[in-house]
């Protein structure tokens, strides 16, 4: 928890170093929003290049259901259930999503808000849902999507408002 409310406090860029230390595996070019969680093995979890990770998303790299058996087998007292996560090039991971242990995420895929990945998603995929699921591809986003888009990235915050109030007015 206290681990939790520091990468809340420290900037992404410090967060980011923080977690490297720990041995995360950060790409080049990567975007990592505050509020995530790298939870306890963050040295299991590889970033490409291109990665955005929003605010509030969870790795979870350790099965916790081990802690049953712990209690009920003796042979198991001290047993850990752990596996790596995976995220290719070029990957959008939307607020609050949770990847799970052993989880591989190829290159050019979007996962959704909220979404709770627990098996691998392929390359150029959009997953979304509980559980995650692949719903369309890259270029079926795009085609779905391509006459809503607003070309305002790198606009000043009220160029950017201007554009988006005018668009929005004219039915875009």
């Amino acid at each position: 928890m206290i681990d939790l409310l520091m990468s809340m406090l420290r900037s992404s860029k410090q967060n980011e170093r923080y977690y490297k230390k720990l041995g995360l595996k950060i790409g080049r070019y990567c975007e990592i929003l505050n509020g995530w969680n790298f939870g306890s093995e963050p040295y299991l979890i590889a970033l490409g290049d291109y990665v955005r990770v929003a605010a509030g998303v969870r790795f979870i790299t350790h099965d916790g259901g081990v802690w049953v058996l712990r209690h009920r087998y003796p042979s198991l007292k001290d047993v850990d259930l752990l596996k790596p996560i995976r995220v290719g090039n070029n990957v959008h991971i939307g607020m609050n999503a949770i990847i799970m242990p052993g989880v591989t995420i190829g290159d050019n895929c979007i996962i959704g808000c909220s979404a709770v990945v627990t098996h691998d998603v392929p390359d150029d995929s959009v997953a979304v849902g509980i559980p995650a699921r692949v719903i369309e591809n890259i270029d079926e986003y795009r085609e779905k999507n391509e006459r809503l888009f607003l070309h305002t990235k790198g606009m000043s915050g009220e160029e950017k408002r201007k554009t988006v109030e005018r668009a929005m007015a004219t039915g875009h």
